[in-house]
């Protein structure tokens, strides 16, 4: 187990996040007018990991429409950060609801590494044995999979069977064309960060899926602000040259959605108390 799953042990009695950082910081973390810019009348959701918090993920559909609904705005769009899928119990209904495309507004889809465990599984029945200790065996359950011989580390070519057999073939697709990157005015969006020293437009696929250090704790002007998730807190770390949102949805039972608009940002949440 990484530090940083080490982090979000203590979150898993569903801490809001909000409270920890109100006994922290003694108040709501509201941020200041940025230097960053996203387009005149684009209004930008980014959601954070989901880990297959199905019921997560269709609250922030209900609050991200409520939002809308409260201001006019003339176009918006919702980027995922990945990770989709494992750890939490509905993987199934996530990828199906983001495969349909049924959420408030357009989306772009990014990729996260468990995504990347989920698609070489279907190819490669040995990487069974990672990926099971790193939340797979929830979404082989999601997609009704008998999960024994996984458990028992054994008979995993019939377990993979078994699940490509059950996999959608619009799952697969929607899987396919995921996209590790994006970009939208000022700020860049990625599932875990980018390598200081790289130009963004040169990041590889396996940093931009999976680095933590030297990405989290470099203080490199990167000429965007990044926006990932992949690595948990219970509050969403604001840094001069990143966001990072993912709020450990799985353990915490927060889900949190950063709201950029012109050169404002503000977050949605759902499973913690509001703002």
């Amino acid at each position: 187990m990484s530090a940083a799953e080490h982090q979000v042990q203590g979150a898993r009695a569903n801490v809001s996040w909000m409270d920890v950082f109100r006994k922290r910081f003694g108040k709501s973390p509201t941020p200041a007018p940025s230097e960053r810019w996203v387009p005149d009348g684009m209004r930008v959701y980014c959601v954070g990991d989901v880990h297959g918090r199905h019921d997560l993920l269709r609250q922030m559909a209900d609050r991200v429409e409520a939002d809308i609904k409260s201001s006019s705005v003339g176009n918006a769009q919702t980027v995922f950060l990945g990770d989709y899928v494992d750890r939490g119990l509905g993987s199934i209904h996530v990828v199906e609801q983001l495969a349909r495309g049924d959420w408030p507004t357009p989306i772009i889809a990014l990729a996260g590494n468990h995504e990347d465990l989920l698609m070489t599984f279907l190819e490669d029945e040995g990487i069974l044995e990672a990926w099971r200790s790193l939340g797979g065996l929830e979404t082989l359950h999601s997609y009704g999979v008998d999960v024994g011989p996984a458990m028992a580390k054994r008979d995993f070519g019939a377990v993979q069977a078994a699940f490509a057999a059950r996999f959608p073939e619009s799952h697969r697709q929607f899987l396919e064309r995921l996209k590790v990157s994006t970009a939208i005015g000022d700020y860049f969006f990625c599932h875990a960060g980018v390598r200081p020293g790289v130009p963004l437009d040169r990041q590889t696929r396996d940093d931009l899926l999976t680095i933590r250090d030297p990405f989290l704790s470099s203080n490199v002007e990167y000429g965007k602000l990044v926006v990932h998730g992949h690595t948990p807190s219970v509050v969403p770390e604001i840094r001069p040259n990143r966001i990072g949102i993912d709020t450990a949805a799985y353990a915490t039972g927060c889900l949190t959605c950063l709201v950029l608009e012109k050169d404002q940002r503000r977050f949605l949440h759902v499973g913690g108390r509001d703002v």
